[in-house]
């Protein structure tokens, strides 16, 4: 039974290690470091979103910036739709509130605080995705 046990195990962490990327510091420090932007960002849009046409054209430079790294990484497509998700214009995530900020202009502080609730926990799903990745030295 023990040696069925390990096959299965074994079994298990090969076919993990075959469908999910290796953990990657880069992407790791980037998704947390955009959402200290982002919820920054977000506080913004009390204010007409012409008035903060710089803070969010940076932001969304670094989101697509990340977005194409974690596009190209082998073995991401979990991350990648993640990602997706949270740029997605027609979604309720960042890129949807952006969107709404800009062509409904300002946002109520109930409506951001609201949003942040949302949005916050989303990053941290990628990045606690990224750090529960097999990290190299682990194999």
């Amino acid at each position: 039974m023990s040696k069925q046990l390990l096959l299965l195990s074994f079994f298990i962490a090969f076919w993990a290690c075959a469908t999910i990327s290796q953990f990657d510091q880069y992407a790791y420090v980037q998704t947390t470091s955009l959402k200290v932007d982002a919820l920054s960002v977000m506080d913004l849009a009390t204010d007409d979103f012409d008035q903060h046409k710089d803070e969010v054209l940076q932001l969304t430079s670094g989101l697509q910036k990340i977005y194409e790294y974690e596009k190209n990484r082998p073995k991401n497509e979990i991350t990648v739709k993640m990602w997706e998700k949270m740029l997605n214009e027609d979604d309720h995530l960042l890129g949807g509130f952006l969107l709404k900020w800009k062509t409904q202009g300002q946002q109520s502080k109930v409506f951001i605080e609201e949003a942040k609730k949302i949005i916050g926990p989303a990053f941290d799903q990628i990045a606690q995705l990224e750090s529960k990745k097999i990290k190299p030295s682990d194999i």
